[in-house]
């Protein structure tokens, strides 16, 4: 198994913590101020959660893809998928700093 494979699925479930934490802040700006600015960012966030978490079903659980992703998936495509989950983490960790303030 590739090194590639591993800083994927780490970062695809690091993205879903960051997620259930955005969920939770912006739930409750929903229930306090009512606006549909927060309603649509819970909606983006449950589609994004969803997103990753069936992607982390099919990176670790799915019997048939799993395999597949794990032992004949080219690196190269593994480094590409690395780099666009690695990004989607890292703009979610800054998406949650600057709404935790």
């Amino acid at each position: 198994m590739s090194i590639w494979v591993d800083i994927a699925r780490l970062s695809v479930a690091v993205s879903a913590v960051f997620l259930v934490v955005l969920l939770g802040i912006w739930g409750r700006n929903l229930l306090t101020f009512r606006s549909k600015h927060a309603l649509g960012l819970v909606v983006f966030g449950f589609f994004l959660l969803a997103q990753s978490l069936f992607a982390l079903y099919y990176y670790l659980v799915d019997p048939t893809l799993s395999v597949w992703f794990a032992t004949e998936m080219p690196d190269i495509a593994w480094q590409v998928l690395m780099g666009i989950h690695v990004l989607q983490a890292v703009a979610l960790g800054v998406l949650l700093w600057v709404t935790w303030d």
